[in-house]
C-alpha cells in the first residue's frame, strides 16, 4: 500500500523554512598575529649587543697592549723566525691540498697561536683572519698578533686534537690553555676548531676562521679572574 505525502505549496514551504533560520546578522570574526622577528627582537639578542661591544673593545685593547710590550722586549725576542719554504704545486701552480693540511698540524706542533711561528707559504697575503670577537685581513697583522700575545704567556700548551677535510675547507679541532703573565696570574683555558678556507686559484688558505667552545664573556672572565695560587699569596700574614 502506498503512502500518499501531503502536497505542500512553495508559499507555505518558505514561510516555513524563514521560521526555523535565525534572523540574526552575519558576523566576521578578525583574527591578528603579532610577533617580533626573533634576529632582532629576541631578548637575547638584545643582550648580545652590549656584549659583543664589551669584547670588541677587549679585542682591540689586547692587541694595543701586545703592542705596547713589544717594545719592551729584549731586540733579539720582538722578531720571531718566519717559516717561509718552498711547498710542492701542481701543474696548474697551486699548492696541493695535502702539502697545505701537513704544513697546517706542524704550525700547531709549534703552537702557532702563541708563538706566531708559521708557515706564511701557506697563507694568502691578504688572507681574512676572524674569531668572535672580529676580522682583519692581512698575514702580517695576524703573525703579529700572535707573537705579542705570545709575549703576555707564561706557559701554554696547545694540541690538535682532530682534523676534518671538505670540499672547500679543512676543520681543525683544538684545545688550549695558558698562565698569563699578568699580575694576578690568570689562566685561560679553551676548547675550539678553525676553519681554514682554501683559494682555489692559488690552493693557499684565503680564510682563518676560529670558533671557541666557550661563551664570548666566559673567555673574558677567565683573564679577569685571578688564580687560586695568587689569591692564596696574597692573604695577609702569608709568607
Amino acid at each position: 500500500m502506498a503512502t500518499i505525502f501531503p502536497f505542500q505549496s512553495r508559499t507555505s514551504l518558505q514561510t516555513s523554512l524563514n521560521a526555523i533560520r535565525p534572523n540574526r546578522p552575519l558576523k566576521i570574526c578578525k583574527i591578528r598575529c603579532q610577533g617580533e622577528n626573533p634576529a632582532t627582537g629576541s631578548p637575547k639578542n638584545r643582550e648580545s649587543k652590549p656584549e659583543n661591544a664589551v669584547l670588541k673593545v677587549a679585542w682591540y685593547g689586547s692587541e694595543l697592549l701586545g703592542i705596547a710590550a713589544s717594545f719592551l722586549r729584549p731586540p733579539t725576542d720582538v722578531e720571531t723566525p718566519v717559516r717561509a719554504q718552498e711547498l710542492a704545486r701542481d701543474v696548474s701552480g697551486a699548492i696541493r691540498r695535502p702539502v697545505i693540511v701537513e704544513t697546517i698540524k706542524k704550525d700547531f706542533e709549534r703552537s702557532y697561536f702563541v708563538t706566531g711561528n708559521l708557515t706564511v707559504e701557506a697563507y694568502e697575503e691578504q688572507c681574512e683572519f676572524a674569531d668572535p670577537a672580529g676580522s682583519f685581513k692581512g698575514l702580517s697583522r695576524f703573525k703579529r698578533n700572535c707573537t705579542n700575545f705570545g709575549s703576555l704567556v707564561d706557559k701554554s700548551n696547545m694540541k690538535l686534537t682532530k682534523w676534518e677535510d671538505f670540499e672547500d675547507k679543512g676543520i681543525g679541532h683544538w684545545k688550549f690553555s695558558c698562565i698569563l703573565s699578568f699580575p694576578w696570574r690568570p689562566i685561560l683555558s679553551a676548547t675550539g676548531y678553525t676553519e681554514y678556507y682554501f683559494d682555489a686559484g692559488s690552493g693557499k688558505v684565503s680564510r682563518h676562521v676560529e670558533h671557541w667552545n666557550v661563551p664570548k664573556m666566559a673567555l673574558l672572565n677567565q683573564i679577569l679572574r685571578p688564580t687560586r695560587a695568587w689569591l692564596w699569596f696574597k692573604k695577609p700574614g702569608a709568607a
